[in-house]
């Protein structure tokens, strides 16, 4: 997280023009251009500039946004947030409720036309980008069915139901490209664990293959789709921007690319380090994890 605050600062540093040139505008004078950046702190070395950065956003104050006309980025980000976090929540909801399902009924019909059409719909579903089944959704079920309104987006404080509802679609977009992803990696995990000795060994003492599968293969399968998992995880938090654009809905997504658009270098800094802080905790938390499913893992490490 240090390396990252310190390459994106630096970055934003050396890119051509800074906030002094956003505020003074195209019609700005070179002494009033100059009096902004004395004003602003912008003459300064870039180090120290970094480290009073790095304090304020340790302090909770990231500093305050150019494109809203001031606001504290903080205050920003945290009208957002519950928005973003409920609609990553629930994409990895319906994740898991497709996933883990159709993996475990594929892998009972291993080769015959079950398991073909379940091939089909994965590798269709890995091929279809989120934004593309978002601006399908949007004209069947919008335009065609009228299941929802297009661009009608109701705040959670306002009606919690209808919350919910405008955050469906959203959501299953962001899902099924990431189940179909997580359905391939944990059916082959699955085929993979069905052909150990564990299993022959279980089937020889009269277990059933359902029971096999609950009890005994789904555990030790599930061990290498954790890592898979925590990436879509990460995915799912830090790139749902896109999706966010195309449903209009006012979320973290949204937010960057206003920043973007308008050169707003502060606030686009704080985005970028909550969505790498998104990142590293989704991988550290998957580590934690299969600590705890596979007990070998922690013994070689207290042993190293």
């Amino acid at each position: 997280m240090f390396l990252v605050s310190v390459f994106c600062f630096l970055a934003f540093s050396v890119i051509r023009g800074d906030a002094a040139s956003f505020l003074a505008g195209t019609e700005g004078s070179a002494e009033y251009l100059a009096a902004l950046r004395e004003q602003m702190g912008l003459n300064r070395s870039v180090f120290l500039r970094y480290f009073d950065w790095l304090k304020d956003f340790l302090s909770g104050n990231p500093g305050n946004s150019l494109r809203f006309h001031g606001q504290e980025i903080s205050t920003l980000i945290s009208q957002r947030l519950p928005v973003s976090f409920s609609l990553a929540l629930f994409s990895i909801i319906l994740i898991l409720i497709i996933s883990v399902p159709v993996s475990l009924f594929s892998v009972k019909r291993e080769g015959n036309l079950t398991d073909r059409i379940v091939n089909f719909f994965t590798a269709a579903g890995i091929s279809a980008p989120g934004f593309f089944l978002g601006l399908i959704f949007i004209w069947l079920f919008g335009f065609t069915a009228k299941l929802f309104v297009p661009g009608l987006f109701i705040d959670y404080r306002e009606n919690l139901p209808g919350f919910i509802g405008c955050l469906f679609f959203p959501a299953l977009s962001i899902a099924i490209p990431n189940s179909a992803i997580l359905t391939k990696f944990l059916r082959g995990s699955l085929f993979q664990e069905l052909q150990s000795c564990y299993v022959r060994t279980a089937k020889s003492k009269g277990a059933g293959n359902p029971a096999i599968l609950r009890r005994h293969v789904l555990k030790n399968a599930v061990i290498p789709s954790v890592t898979m998992f925590a990436m879509i995880i990460a995915e799912v938090f830090s790139g749902s921007i896109i999706i966010e654009q195309v449903f209009t809905i006012p979320g973290i997504g949204r937010l960057l690319i206003a920043a973007i658009s308008s050169r707003d270098y502060p606030l686009i800094q704080a985005l970028m380090v909550y969505t790498a802080f998104i990142v590293v905790f989704a991988n550290t938390l998957a580590d934690i994890v299969i600590m705890i499913l596979d007990p070998r893992i922690r013994t070689v490490k207290e042993i190293q």
